[in-house]
């Protein structure tokens, strides 16, 4: 009746039973931790935040709608106005244009007679255009090239943290893997003395063995459980430590299961495809350095430019509708009036002081920049000969463990025999099992110079990151 239960929930859940029974790949571990790790969700929020910044920047640039109104209420003078105008600042220069409507009606005080319109109002043109400072660059357009390359920085700085994430991701699903391949090593090895035992059991009560092998046995026994619980201690960790970056659809971290333990090493050459790239590499940390640089040359050529004298032009057009006002026929025609302010800074030592800052800072940062270089490609080539010379140990470790197998398996024979002797079987199958612990050693630090390889070349693609 139970296993009637049994399977029925095994056929009506089939999605369940093959996720418990299918091996965890370093691909799944990979997707939820680029999909769920807070850290990389907590760096995609400062992008947002920078990009909110940017946003706020070209408010600058925003057209600004205005009126304004006015009415005497008491006195001799019995005059009101009302006026609205528009005005944007220019994309390519530090100047602006507008336009507006203004409307009078009633008498106003002759120290007030621009205050008159014609009876249908006075519409206007104007633009005012920076020709020296403020012409390259201003306030407003420093700003946001600033915020843009904040974007940019928040971003490279985004990807730093997905590519350190992910890389302790593959360390973490690595660890597991090779933990739970050194426990089912020592299991066997557990295995070998127990089934010698029951063997070594029958001959002793049969008298063909003395007492004291099976006493030696046992004593082997014990020490081989105490390396199995060792061996389970650091599995158990390292499924916890895996848990960090292994989460479920609400980002809960998952203790994965036991049997989902890939049955080799073969799962250790996740990343075998990532590149041995020995040229030069610009990676996001070295980018976010280059546009720090640029940030400073935008805030250098605006505090250059605070050091030029203003010569600004200005053209306004205007027109009255309608038939005469208050004021007279003399404002009918169309007016265009045309004018220039100048103006020259005699010390500006704050400016002169901006500009000191901001070589300095240019001149610090290309020095980070040259270094983080020549860093990143000393730490790649580094990289890549540990990787070569891991692979070398391990093609030699494998031959070991190769013969070391050959040599445990005729001397068990030997000893089922009767003709070998029990310490030396013992030794040799330690030996065996110490080959293959070495062997997923071996792999291990290949698969792990990989990981690093991939993060210091910034490979996208191998740690499962979405460009």
């Amino acid at each position: 009746m139970m296993r009637c239960l049994v399977a029925l929930l095994i056929a009506l859940c089939p999605g369940a039973a093959f996720a418990q029974a299918t091996p965890l790949s370093l691909d799944e571990v990979l997707q939820s931790s680029a999909r769920s790790a807070p850290q990389i969700i907590e760096s995609l929020a400062k992008v947002r935040q920078a990009e909110g910044k940017g946003i706020s920047a070209d408010g600058a640039f925003d057209t600004v709608f205005d009126i304004e109104g006015r009415s005497r209420e008491a006195g001799y003078y019995d005059g009101s106005t009302i006026e609205t105008g528009v005005k944007r600042p220019f994309e390519e220069n530090g100047g602006y244009y507008y336009g507006g409507y203004r409307s009078s009606r009633g008498a106003f005080p002759v120290y007030e007679d621009k205050s008159y319109t014609d009876r249908g109002g006075e519409v206007k043109v104007g633009a005012l255009y920076a020709l020296l400072r403020d012409r390259v660059v201003d306030e407003r357009r420093t700003r946001r090239s600033v915020a843009s390359a904040d974007i940019d920085v928040a971003q490279y700085e985004a990807e730093m943290v997905a590519i350190g994430v992910q890389r302790r991701a593959v360390d973490a699903y690595q660890s597991w893997v090779a933990a739970g391949l050194k426990l089912r090593a020592y299991r066997d090895l557990l295995e070998l003395a127990e089934r010698r035992r029951n063997a070594i059991s029958r001959q002793v009560t049969l008298g063909a063995r003395p007492t004291i092998l099976l006493t030696e046995n046992d004593q082997n026994l014990v020490r081989r459980r105490a390396l199995v619980v060792r061996s389970e201690q650091d599995f158990a960790n390292a499924a916890n430590a895996l848990s960090l970056y292994l989460r479920d659809d609400a980002g809960m971290p998952m203790i994965v299961a036991d049997e989902r333990l890939p049955p080799d090493t073969s799962a250790l050459e996740g990343l075998a495809g990532a590149s041995k790239i020995t040229a030069p590499v610009e990676r996001p940390d070295y980018r976010a350095v280059l546009t720090r640089i640029d940030q400073a040359t935008a805030r250098l050529m605006l505090a250059q430019n605070d050091l030029k004298p203003r010569l600004d032009v200005s053209v306004e057009v205007s027109k009255d509708l309608g038939p005469p006002g208050v004021g007279g026929p003399n404002r009918s025609p169309t007016d265009a009036i045309i004018g220039f302010r100048f103006s020259v800074p005699l010390e500006n030592r704050a400016a002169k002081g901006r500009v000191a800052e901001a070589r300095a800072e240019i001149e610090a940062l290309d020095q980070r920049s040259r270094f983080l270089r020549d860093q990143i490609s000393v730490e790649v080539e580094s990289i890549v000969i540990s990787l070569n010379a891991a692979e070398r140990l391990a093609r030699i470790a494998d031959e070991e463990r190769s013969l070391a197998d050959r040599l445990a398996a005729a001397e068990r024979r030997r000893f089922e025999l009767g003709s070998g002797d029990f310490f030396l079987v013992n030794q040799r199958e330690e030996t065996a099992n110490d080959a293959r612990v070495r062997l997923i050693d071996a792999e291990a630090r290949i698969a792990s110079a990989r990981a690093e390889l991939a993060a210091a070349t910034a490979d996208r693609d191998a740690l499962q990151l979405r460009r």
